[in-house]
């Protein structure tokens, strides 16, 4: 498949799923934000836009990349990394980056939401704070299942599409230096 036609499957998240998020996430002053399948760059432009202060997109495609980077050419506290979710949050970990908001919104149908969890919150800790938040957006006919080390705190569905609310199982263990801010 060319990278064309798959740039033509993206499915962008509706006004009003957005809507619903950045509502129940409130104030994102000095929070740091991770967009994975970041595809249009729309989440990650309103995370901006709304005062975090640090933004990553992770984007497999490289030509939805360069539109993502676009849309932040005057963003100082912001990294774009084209390349497989996996390695992108490997990297971000050993760099010692954490945020406050990761928000995942994988291909619907491909199983991501039953591997996000573990994927997101690893036994070495991962990048989500001890006090953050992850928002999984999937098919509402697919399941975020429970794991022993995150919680699912939430579920919202709004029509086809459901947001889960995921959190550290056990915050207090997952104490760690915390960088989210831009910091290497």
């Amino acid at each position: 498949m060319n990278e064309g036609r798959r740039i033509k499957e993206v499915r962008p998240t509706s006004g009003k799923v957005l809507g619903a998020l950045f509502s129940i996430l409130g104030n994102l002053e000095g929070r740091a934000f991770l967009d994975l399948f970041s595809g249009t760059g729309r989440v990650a432009r309103r995370a901006a836009d709304g005062g975090a202060s640090f933004v990553v997109a992770v984007e497999l495609l490289p030509g939805r990349a360069r539109e993502i980077r676009s849309l932040f050419a005057d963003a100082a506290s912001f990294l774009l990394f084209s390349m497989d979710v996996r390695r992108a949050l490997s990297m971000l970990e050993r760099k010692g980056h954490r945020f406050d908001v990761i928000f995942a919104d994988p291909p619907y149908g491909a199983g991501w939401p039953r591997l996000l969890g573990e994927i997101l919150f690893p036994p070495s800790g991962g990048v989500a704070r001890s006090d953050g938040v992850v928002v999984i957006e999937h098919s509402v006919r697919e399941e975020v299942p429970p794991g022993p080390t995150y919680v699912i705190t939430d579920r919202r569905e709004y029509g086809d599409t459901a947001l889960s609310f995921l959190a550290p199982a056990a915050s207090s263990e997952r104490s760690r230096g915390e960088k989210g801010d831009g910091e290497e």
